[in-house]
């Protein structure tokens, strides 16, 4: 296992080790219905912060607007990156095309990829 994946791992049992340690806290102090309550609404947020320290480090947008990071579509970056939408080309003459088949051998094969 290289140092990458190491450190990967090891920060990932870090941060389950802290959701369990928030669970049993708040489960000692407090009853059932209410805890489970609680734990929702500290759970939550401290993933979501997670996450955007995560999109950060791996330098994906902020500010998009929406929950998931603009992976919908919209042409607006997003999770990948790209600017443009996704094209599908046919792998037996390289033809681009939106189609079920190629409009110019009549394959149904096609590999998809993404404009920049």
């Amino acid at each position: 296992m290289d140092d990458n994946s190491k450190r990967f791992l090891a920060n990932q049992l870090l941060w389950i080790g802290i959701y369990f340690g928030i669970a049993i806290v708040v489960g000692i102090f407090l009853d059932f219905p209410i805890s489970l309550i609680v734990i929702i609404a500290i759970i939550i947020p401290l993933s979501l912060y997670r996450r955007r320290q995560i999109m950060k480090r791996m330098g994906g947008q902020q500010g998009t607007g929406s929950f998931f990071g603009g992976i919908r579509g919209g042409g607006g970056g997003g999770m990948f990156g790209s600017k443009g939408g996704l094209s599908y080309y046919c792998i037996s003459c390289g033809t681009k095309h939106n189609q079920a088949e190629c409009p110019k051998c009549g394959s149904r094969m096609k590999r998809a990829a993404f404009d920049s």
